[in-house]
């Protein structure tokens, strides 16, 4: 299997020289990732809400990968204050619910002060989509 890059398509990946994700030896390795609504360019005032976003940006990320949400296997979320902790527990105990991944919560200051959740994610790729080509 060959090392794939993937991206959205933000100019903060080519300005900071990183990709979104990285697909290698079977795994999706996704970087941390804020609430911006991409196609809007607007960052919501609510913690849930940038969660929501948050995990619609990396399923996409995911799926260009040929995976999706539910092989994520590992989540690190960042929140700015602990008051902004069930918010983001309300979104990822929905959406993560069945799924389960090992996870570790840090509480740290973001690039913005309207940042207020940061996402990362690892995946194992399903075994047919190990070989798959990005989009």
């Amino acid at each position: 299997m060959t090392r794939r890059l993937i991206s959205t398509g933000s100019a903060f990946e080519e300005k900071a020289s990183y990709s979104r994700a990285v697909v290698d030896g079977g795994f999706v390795f996704v970087s941390g990732t804020t609430g911006y609504d991409y196609a809007t360019m607007q960052m919501p005032e609510d913690a849930g809400q940038q969660t929501e976003n948050i995990l619609n940006t990396i399923d996409m990320v995911l799926g260009k990968a040929g995976a999706s949400l539910k092989d994520v296997v590992k989540a690190t979320y960042i929140i700015t204050d602990a008051a902004h902790a069930e918010a983001l527990f309300e979104v990822i105990g929905r959406r993560f619910k069945d799924i389960r991944p090992t996870n570790t919560l840090f509480i740290a200051g973001l690039l913005r002060p309207e940042m207020k959740v940061e996402i990362e994610v690892i995946a194992k790729l399903p075994a047919a989509a190990e070989g798959a080509p990005t989009a």
